[in-house]
């Protein structure tokens, strides 16, 4: 177990009401500040053996005050008292002298989250950094031993944080809530010939009792990295692609983005004025569900102090909401969403066919497993990205595929998803299955 002990609640909840005093005496008008603990290892291992052992414990202090509409900032994680009078201090000292921003302030009173849900977000770990060593020797053990072409293991971690957050403000919200993510990973690289391949498993939860076994994740990594070789290139085509679970996690991001009210005031996003537009087919219905217990993205709330809520932001395939935190939703002439700092746990509503049906269902086409780059121009909705995966023909894996780029305009993309696979990968904030497309551009040779 970790021997060092994270700062308990009232340590935290001192500091933050010590603060918002201290800028109220420095004659701020309103206050918000953000305190967080956490600490944790990590371990890898490599060759039988450890490699690394980190330890990490760390505090974080971010202060925002205005003055009128003038604001200021700072931030630190030094928290001793002359510390956290110079932070303030600093950040009062930077308000001054910046220029009026009608949206700037706190959010209004009745926005804020005083009567949140008590989430289910806290399950320490009671792991050692020696039986945390074995495991991951273990998973490497096991991995080297699927496969004769299997190499080396690039890397093997196990990891364990359990922190502890605490917001307050000067109109009395005081809000705080412990979170816990565990994980473990293995990344190999296979050889045959001269061609070398490289590819992963991982596993990560709230609660460790939700990590998949070392077994599976080390088999599941040694069948992926050995699939890959005799990879080949496409001739440039088009054809429908099917974006595996936790590679359409990112194609969902990137409506994540366009929906964000910072791209949006900005006049830099391609969904900009797109209320109650369809955008998506009519089976396509998008949601974020913040409070689901054990969820790697749930919050009670905001980074603004809202309460975070069931927001539907696309029903029937229609968008009909922004994702908005207060300063971005004043900007619009709106009203937030609970959204400052991101979406929780974004959801696709799933089909009803897993992987395998899905295939079927292409036929003939490209099964993507791997991204790279950015390649995503938010304003016009460009999309090319380099990606790696399967061909497919009459519904089966033929043989893997790298080195190519799939590209389209996003506006299309998501006009053209045929549909959305059971497979939901809940790996991270954005929950979704298999995305099947009908049709993209493939550039290969």
């Amino acid at each position: 177990m970790i021997e060092k002990k994270l700062m308990n609640l009232s340590q935290l909840q001192s500091i933050s009401q010590d603060i918002l005093k201290e800028a109220a005496r420095l004659g701020a008008h309103q206050a918000e500040v953000n305190v967080g603990a956490n600490k944790g290892f990590s371990v890898t291992a490599r060759g039988g053996d450890v490699e690394t052992v980190e330890y990490n414990q760390d505090k974080s202090v971010d202060i925002t005050v205005y003055f009128d509409k003038r604001m200021g900032s700072s931030s630190l994680s030094d928290l001793r008292p002359e510390a956290i009078r110079a932070a303030v201090e600093a950040a009062c000292h930077i308000a001054k002298f910046t220029d009026e921003d009608k949206a700037s302030g706190l959010a209004d009173k009745n926005e804020l989250a005083f009567d949140y849900p008590q989430l289910d977000l806290a399950y320490p770990w009671s792991i050692s950094v020696e039986e945390a060593i074995e495991l991951a020797c273990q998973c490497e053990r096991e991995a080297l031993s699927y496969d004769k072409r299997i190499m080396s293991a690039e890397e093997v971690m196990v990891s364990t944080v359990e922190g502890l957050h605490v917001q307050a403000n000067s109109l009395g919200f005081m809000g705080v809530f412990p979170f816990t993510h565990h994980d473990i990973s293995c990344v190999l690289v296979a050889k045959e010939g001269e061609e070398m391949q490289r590819d992963y498993s991982y596993s990560i939860a709230v609660d460790p009792a939700y990590l998949e076994s070392i077994s599976h994740i080390a088999k599941q990594a040694a069948e992926r990295t050995v699939r890959r070789l005799g990879s080949k290139r496409l001739p440039t085509m088009k054809a429908p692609v099917i974006f595996v679970a936790e590679e359409a996690r990112g194609l969902l991001g990137s409506f994540v983005s366009a929906i964000q009210g910072g791209h949006l005031y900005r006049k830099s996003s391609f969904l900009l004025d797109h209320l109650d537009k369809k955008i998506f087919p009519s089976f396509v219905h998008i949601q974020e569900q913040p409070h689901l217990p054990r969820a790697l993205g749930s919050a009670p709330f905001d980074e603004d102090g809202v309460a975070t809520r069931s927001n539907v932001f696309v029903e029937d395939g229609v968008l009909r909401q922004y994702s908005l935190g207060v300063y971005s939703a004043r900007k619009l002439g709106m009203k937030t969403t609970g959204n400052a700092g991101g979406v929780h746990n974004l959801t696709i509503r799933p089909g009803e066919k897993d992987l395998p049906a899905l295939l079927k269902a292409m036929g003939s086409g490209l099964l993507v497993t791997e991204m790279m780059g950015q390649g995503v121009n938010l304003i016009t909705g460009d999309y090319s990205r380099g990606a790696g995966g399967y061909w497919v023909e009459n519904g089966e894996i033929q043989y893997p595929v790298s080195e190519i780029t799939v590209a389209g305009k996003l506006q299309e993309i998501y006009q053209h998803i045929v549909e959305v696979g059971k497979d939901v990968d809940v790996r991270g904030n954005v929950r979704t299955g298999s995305i099947l497309i009908e049709e993209m551009m493939i550039a290969g040779s």
